[in-house]
């Protein structure tokens, strides 16, 4: 174990110790093995990813009910109206639930997402208005409605039914719906309480096919029975999107929809995302999902409309598709602008706010009223991703409250902590939801101060819970794995890796042959591994958090890092994606 200090700060950096041994894993590398085990991995087999090993939805509660009411909605012919969010999650779980009721023989399913500016996130009863105004039958929230009790309120006095899918964790009321299908609610009995949003409705309209099945609706009116796993590449990029927990189940949804990707068998927005990221169908990785495709749909919530994003994954026609996918991309450049803006002025208000304190503080809450609502999310990310330490930013919303996102680090419950506020602190809350890592929050301006204070004192509590969530994991030392192309493409194979499922980190002592700043704030070095006589790239990606921030010379370097294939001009080589170091 070494304490490790670079531009991100002192963390330690950890070697993994399981011990365990992976069944039919005798052929493979031992590094492979090594990190199989570290992960409890048992058997080989586990890493088929088989869809006959999915969890079956009759654990999940109110799922039949859902269901059933669903069902009888298409075969009534009602107008179903879905209500999404405006993230990834969200747009893929409208999409899904769009495009399989519509092949279901649903007379009418349209989607509304509100307007994050001006309705502000989930089902309220302006939203319920706006719905009410298209005479629907029936709504389903997708990727939100947990909390929303008076929007389900609104929704009962107009006399629409309404179902909830959500996967967010539920408050002491719950919303009165029909029915609502949450694997968090209390007394659930689905194994698996990791679902994203877009997991939870396509299990749900899973249910829905068979029921339409079974009671001979698609014999009835010719269609042709719905294949659910054709939906699965819309599963995939809004569950690894929203970082939920790769569990054994997540991992399978992932796996497969990202096959379907990979063999061109998906959605033409997905495909067009994709090339308009620079990434080739056919050899994406779970990561590109999460990186590159992903901040394109969100940006489209963050900046402007989500609708868009959702028409980009609609859209059946590739020319259609790759022009809606060129304006996501514009507005995630411009997305990136102002993020890069933003965070820098984040970092100088988190420094003078620590000198101010005079002691070092478990969190980051920071707040300027010139701030875009729609980044505080991304800012909140960056400084906990460079803190260590969970972190809320704020922006003053178009309604003179102020917008916060919280986002936490593993084992500091982010949700827990702003119930802890409220509970001290009651009304001082205007609205606030989430789950353990990411939650959001409104409040007064007047009351920034107070939150400040009270959140960095219930987060004191959890020093310990923070320290031990800054130590790197790695898999150990590689020899010469990391200039073995064929290593590292088989490393890859054992994806999707993702939160709970963590991607290899391996950790070696190297002498620094050649160093320079690219893109202003990411150091590109040469390295050269001790007792060895290779060479290789590696690069650590936001190393200064500022343009002009000083950059020290180093000879050598104890480096945390993860493998990467590097195909440039034409060249196809190894490289480190250095995630900590410490100069030695």
């Amino acid at each position: 174990m070494s304490r490790s200090r670079d531009a991100g700060g002192v963390r330690q950096i950890v070697r993994r110790t399981g011990t365990g041994t992976v069944a039919g894993a005798e052929s493979l590398n031992p590094v492979i093995g090594r990190v199989l085990a570290n992960r409890e991995i048992e058997s080989i087999d586990q890493l088929a990813f088989s869809s006959r090993d999915l969890l079956r939805p009759d654990a999940m509660s109110q799922i039949d009910r859902a269901a059933q009411l669903i069902a009888d909605h298409v075969r009534g012919g009602s107008t179903i109206m879905v209500l999404g969010d405006y993230d990834a999650d969200g747009a893929t779980s409208c999409a899904l639930a769009v495009l399989a009721l519509r092949a279901m023989g649903a007379a009418r399913a349209d989607y509304l997402v509100p307007d994050r500016f001006k309705l502000g996130y989930g089902l309220s009863p302006a939203l319920v208005d706006l719905a009410a105004a298209e005479r629907p039958g029936l709504l389903v929230t997708v990727d939100n409605g947990i909390s929303s009790v008076a929007g389900a309120a609104r929704a009962r006095e107009l006399g629409i039914a309404l179902v909830i899918t959500d996967h967010h964790l539920p408050g002491e009321v719950l919303p009165d719906a029909d029915a609502i299908v949450n694997p968090n609610l209390a007394g659930d009995r689905f194994p698996s309480k990791h679902l994203a949003g877009v997991g939870v409705v396509f299990y749900v309209l899973s249910v829905v096919r068979r029921l339409l099945e079974e009671s001979g609706w698609f014999r009835e009116r010719r269609l042709p029975p719905v294949n659910m796993a054709e939906y699965l590449d819309l599963v995939a990029l809004g569950t690894y999107a929203d970082l939920v927990r790769l569990d054994a189940n997540n991992r399978i949804l992932v796996a497969q929809g990202l096959k379907r990707i990979n063999a061109g068998r998906c959605r033409p927005g997905i495909l067009a995302l994709a090339e308009i990221s620079g990434r080739k169908p056919g050899s994406l990785v779970a990561s590109d999902l999460g990186f590159q495709l992903a901040p394109r749909l969100n940006a489209a919530g963050r900046l402007e409309d989500m609708g868009l994003g959702i028409e980009c994954l609609l859209e059946s026609e590739h020319g259609r598709a790759r022009l809606l996918a060129a304006r996501l991309d514009a507005i995630n450049r411009e997305r990136r602008e102002i993020e890069r803006q933003m965070h820098g002025e984040a970092v100088s208000a988190a420094d003078l706010d620590a000198d101010s304190d005079g002691a070092a503080r478990a969190g980051v809450c920071v707040y300027r009223d010139d701030w875009h609502e729609g980044i505080v999310g991304l800012v909140a990310s960056r400084l906990k991703e460079r803190r260590g330490l969970p972190a809320v930013a704020f922006a003053r919303g178009e309604d003179a409250l102020l917008k916060g996102s919280a986002r936490s680090v593993p084992g500091v419950n982010i949700r827990d902590i702003l119930c802890e506020v409220d509970a001290r602190a009651p009304g001082l809350l205007v609205r606030f939801g989430g789950h353990a890592m990411a939650a959001g929050l409104s409040l007064r301006e007047e009351h920034f101060a107070r939150f400040r204070e009270l959140f960095l004192e219930a987060l004191d509590c959890h020093v310990e819970t923070i320290n031990a969530a800054n130590r790197i994991l790695t898999d150990g030392p590689l020899d010469d794995e990391f200039d073995d192309i064929a290593f590292v493409r088989r490393l890859r194979t054992l994806a999707p890796w993702g939160q709970g499922f963590p991607e290899p980190v391996f950790d070696n002592t190297f002498r620094v042959l050649q160093q320079r700043l690219v893109g202003e704030v990411h150091l590109k070095l040469v390295l050269r591994p001790e007792r060895s006589d290779h060479r290789v790239e590696a690069i650590r990606f936001r190393y200064l958090e500022r343009p002009g921030a000083p950059c020290p010379e180093l000879d050598r370097i104890h480096a945390a890092y993860r493998l990467e294939v590097n195909e440039f001009a034409g060249r196809i080589r190894p490289q480190l994606a250095i995630e900590h170091f410490n100069p030695v």
